[in-house]
């Protein structure tokens, strides 16, 4: 994935479908691996996941971390029938 400057995206973690303690991990292992922040992505259904990761991360494993911002949209994406749907977005930044 690219940025809006054409530089890679590093530090960013998708949420999906597998279990919250895995992207848990995956946020710390950015983190151990001396990233200063990490992007926490979700849409849809799995915004209310990246919350409980991004407060599981913070409040029990680094408790120095704060949220840096928060950025909330709506995306269009296209269904598997070609039809256009809006789905609600987040992006949780934690910081050092």
């Amino acid at each position: 994935m690219t940025s809006e400057n054409g530089s890679v995206e590093t530090n960013v973690i998708y949420i999906g479908k597998k279990v919250t303690m895995s992207y848990v991990l995956a946020v710390i292992t950015q983190f151990n691996q001396g990233a200063e922040s990490v992007v926490i992505k979700a849409r849809g259904k799995t915004i209310s996941k990246a919350v409980d990761v991004s407060e599981i991360v913070k409040n029990k494993f680094v408790n120095t971390l704060r949220v840096e911002k928060i950025n909330i949209s709506t995306e269009e994406i296209t269904t598997e029938n070609n039809t256009p749907m809006k789905v609600s977005a987040i992006e949780i930044i934690l910081a050092k």
